[in-house]
């Protein structure tokens, strides 16, 4: 399988990077986007430079379009002509599978909408997609596409209206709990620990926790209650942050980024 990107971001960069991991490096071929980063990320992991989009297109058996959202139509005039019966995988923000569908033709292209976040980097990314109807009725393709982002973490179907939450929770998620891991290390700091030491704990806590409601499959709030004994001091912890509010501003955040997406959505 030859996969192919159109745009050399930081988005398309980090599922470059997860696919390696499992894929030869001739297996991949890059332009598009901004042409000079587009040729350094090519150097940097030894994979095919392009020499223009049609070229990309017609080498490639996937195509991630990963360059910016208004550069569609003039990207799609590009590679229009070698698309047929190609698998794209969009990742353009804010661009629906209907605009994809015009841009691109939809009789005999394939088209997933995928809404990665960073984390498919180390391949423990949490991706939505949606397909159109073309692939979803060719049961064989769907099934490759979607083994393929399972390579870089877990996926959930899910309709566009619900991307927008989605983005809320998974897209910008890592950088609310990247505030929380280093909330709890300035605690730890607080108490004599060195930074570094006190990132290493908290970490891998997180890692373990979470590992643990994915893997048991059971609610937070039943793990919780598993480790706050009657009286004891986690349950202390527990109705401090709770008066403190760390419920509350978790949802207003959340609230907050929704709501911004979503003005931004109206006012394309």
């Amino acid at each position: 399988m030859k996969i192919g990107f159109i745009g050399a971001g930081e988005m398309a960069q980090a599922i470059l990077k997860g696919l390696l991991k499992k894929h030869a490096t001739n297996d991949f071929v890059i332009h598009g986007g901004n042409s000079k980063r587009a040729k350094i990320v090519a150097k940097e992991n030894k994979i095919e430079y392009g020499a223009n989009n049609l070229e990309v297109a017609q080498k490639s058996d996937v195509i991630f379009l990963a360059m910016l959202p208004q550069q569609l139509l003039t990207v799609s005039e590009e590679i229009r002509e070698a698309l047929p019966n190609k698998i794209v995988i969009s990742i353009l923000g804010g661009i629906n599978l209907k605009q994809l569908e015009m841009a691109l033709g939809h009789e005999n292209v394939f088209i997933l909408r995928a809404l990665p976040n960073v984390n498919v980097k180390i391949n423990m990314g949490m991706t939505s997609v949606i397909p159109n109807e073309l692939l979803l009725q060719n049961v064989q393709q769907y099934r490759l596409i979607k083994n393929l982002i399972n390579e870089l973490g877990d996926i959930v179907e899910l309709s566009e209206e619900q991307f927008g939450i989605f983005s809320a929770l998974a897209g910008s998620g890592p950088a609310f709990i990247s505030l929380v891991v280093d909330n709890l290390a300035q605690a730890g700091v607080k108490y004599g620990l060195k930074k570094e030491v006190a990132v290493t704990i908290v970490n891998q806590m997180i890692l373990g926790t979470t590992s643990k409601i994915k893997i048991e499959n059971i609610l937070p709030r039943s793990l919780a209650e598993q480790v706050a004994s009657p009286g004891g001091s986690t349950i202390a912890g527990i109705l401090a942050m709770e008066e403190a509010g760390l419920g509350i501003s978790l949802v207003k955040g959340i609230d907050a980024t929704y709501l911004k997406d979503q003005q931004a959505g109206e006012n394309k």
